[in-house]
């Protein structure tokens, strides 16, 4: 590319000092892109090895429990919860795993014993993630490589930045809907014609348009293809991913910052159009058709989305921010230890004409910045605000950032030699170290110890399961077998600890295992504002506020109620309630149940929920080692 010798040791660029950095010295090189990606995926696979704890229930709910309804069907004993019997979401991303589920079943499946076919299942998902979490890594470097210049500085950069970057190692390899448009997004900007933007001025004072090559070739034309499908699907996936190309059209069409001169004549223009309509109405088909096949009828999830979201305002059920959520923890959290960079680079932005890059390369700079400031202005108003729904921002803010935090620490040295790599120089070593600690003491702890209980206590109950029940590990469940009474009436394990705070039939895996947890649905059928809305509880919420009620609900005095459990999970703040409902002069009496502690584990030094606070701890209720635990 032409800006790449360009842009290779300048904009902005610390002052040469090689005499004092040679001891500290590196050469610059340019590696094959292929190479790189299996670098990038080897780092992903120990990063998603390495993630044992859990964030939040997006993760298994959204994407791996649909994934094990598609591939084994409706006894296996995932829980959907109401976005899916809702038909909010698009059953595009679960079928990636759910491609994985078969991978294991049927190439690995029928000659494995059930305990190590339930790890590959568990360890299937983690595969796949790790291979999209890789190319959002390598996307985001190719790009960057694109503008900045092929071996530069300022793009390896990029490639360090997102593979140092806490937040990344903490989410990236896990299966949020968020982390695959990540990378969907990536791809797309990789792939655009950052021309479309303005060229260099040809020297034609005649024609206000550039007399430049473009979209010509059928490369050109099919690199702007993959950007529209990678594109489409990213909007499917996410529909709030249209502002981001939104942004970028605005400008495209307005010129407004915009440096060169416009490529945008009536034929391109009317190539760009045609291609929308084409490569939308394929993505468009091919979702439609997805979601046919998985819900039994022809839906557009993306605008029930925003029917329930939106119109009805349900997404407020699940919490409300303030109006700067995004800037004030928002970037912070996202970016950690170069947020100052990325912030200094949005506000650059708006002088980049002014440095030595190319009119190419500039505009791209400005049009990451506006999709950065369009996306946290409108995603501002919407009450509900978590950070993981700005992630797709990040290949632009480490882009954005990479001039800078490249000045910052480094230097391009003397070449002496006339055809020698530029060489790098460090300085400010103290702080880059500094940084880079911080860095990985943040993710280390959130990605190894907090909040990892979640995670163990389901390890911890599917290998009970395993010695209690050897006969019972079909995957999935036969349709011809039949249990005992005493079986089939058996809750394996009841989870009185908030909604969706653990992961479900991804990690108990098999469909014997019947366990029980809170709900936590939204009161779908009332009015927004109504009083119906404003007095609604849901289960988690109600056991909560009357512990010891609740339990009454569930087992009454005088009826038989709901089925006993042989382990109960919960947060060790409830232990009280228990005991006081299974106490001999309790509630539960006819019960017999005498809890006993079999299992605990520490759930971090904070939580954002005061409910899961302390241990998390199985209590044995013994209900089942004996024939007649009943009273009559």
């Amino acid at each position: 590319m032409s800006s790449a010798k360009k842009s290779n040791a300048k904009a902005p660029s610390a002052a040469t000092d090689g005499s004092s950095l040679k001891s500290h010295a590196v050469a610059l090189v340019s590696v094959q892109p292929k190479d790189a990606l299996a670098v990038i995926f080897a780092f992903r696979f120990i990063n998603a090895l390495c993630v044992r704890t859990f964030f939040q229930p997006d993760e298994y709910f959204q994407a791996l429990e649909p994934a094990w309804h598609m591939a084994f069907g409706e006894g296996s004993g995932a829980w959907l919860t109401w976005e899916w019997t809702h038909q909010l979401r698009s059953s595009v991303h679960p079928a990636i795993f759910a491609f994985g589920y078969w991978i294991v079943q049927n190439f690995g499946g029928p000659g494995m014993v059930p305990q190590t076919k339930a790890k590959w299942l568990i360890t299937a998902p983690k595969v796949l993630q790790t291979g999209f979490a890789a190319l959002s890594d390598w996307y985001s470097w190719r790009l960057a490589e694109k503008l900045y210049g092929r071996g530069s500085a300022a793009s390896w950069s990029v490639l360090l930045m997102a593979l140092l970057n806490p937040w990344q190692w903490y989410t990236s390899t896990r299966t949020f809907s968020n982390c695959f448009e990540t990378t969907l997004t990536a791809a797309a900007l990789y792939y655009f014609p950052w021309g479309l933007l303005g060229t260099e001025d040809d020297g034609n004072a005649e024609s206000k348009y550039s007399s430049v090559p473009l979209l010509e070739t059928w490369s050109q034309i099919n690199s702007l293809r993959l950007c529209l499908i990678l594109a489409a699907f990213a909007v499917l996936l996410r529909p709030t991913n249209v502002l981001i190309w939104l942004a970028i059209a605005t400008l495209a069409l307005t010129r407004a910052t915009l440096s060169g001169k416009s490529p945008l004549t009536r034929r391109n223009l009317l190539v760009v159009y045609r291609e929308v309509l084409l490569c939308g109405s394929v993505a468009l088909g091919l979702s439609l058709l997805a979601d046919r096949q998985y819900y039994g009828e022809w839906t557009f999830p993306p605008l029930t989305f925003l029917h329930f979201n939106v119109a009805q305002d349900l997404a407020v059920f699940y919490g409300k921010n303030d109006w700067h959520y995004y800037l004030s923890q928002g970037i912070p959290l996202l970016c950690t230890t170069i947020a100052p960079f990325a912030l200094q680079g949005l506000f650059k932005s708006l002088d980049a004409e002014k440095s030595n890059w190319p009119a190419t390369t500039s505009n791209a700079v400005k049009t990451l910045s506006f999709i950065v400031v369009a996306n946290i202005s409108s995603l501002s108003f919407v009450a509900h605000k978590e950070v993981r729904f700005i992630t797709p921002l990040l290949p632009a803010l480490h882009i954005l950032a990479a001039p800078y935090i490249t000045s910052f620490f480094t230097t391009i040295q003397d070449i002496t030699p006339a055809n020698a790599a530029p060489t790098l120089g460090w300085k400010r070593t103290p702080l880059l170290l500094a940084g880079l600690l911080v860095n990985v003491i943040i993710g280390g702890y959130l990605s190894y110890f907090h909040a990892a209980a979640p995670i163990k206590v389901v390890d911890y109950l599917r290998t009970e399961f395993e010695n209690i029940h050897p006969k019972h590990l079909a995957i999935p469940r036969p349709a011809n077998v039949t249990y005992d009474d005493d079986f089939s009436q058996e809750l394996f394990a009841l989870f009185l600890t908030p909604c969706h705070a653990t992961p479900w039939r991804s990690h108990l895996v098999y469909p014997a295992l019947r366990a029980r947890a809170l709900t936590c649905e939204p009161p779908i059928d009332t009015a927004p504002g109504s009083l119906q809305r404003r007095t609604y509880q849901d289960e988690t919420r109600r056991f909560y506020a009357d512990k010891v009620g609740f339990l009454k609900e569930l087992w009454p005095a005088d009826v038989p109620g709901e089925d006993m459990a042989r382990f109960i999970v919960g947060y060790e703040g409830i232990e009280s309630a228990l005991r006081e409902y299974f106490d001999w002069s309790g509630p539960g009496k006819r019960h017999k149940v005498e809890l006993k502690e079999v299992w605990s584990s520490w759930n971090g030094l904070f939580t954002d929920d005061d409910r899961k606070s302390g241990r998390l701890v199985v209590w044995a209720t013994g209900f089942y080692d004996d024939e007649s635990p009943y009273e009559p």
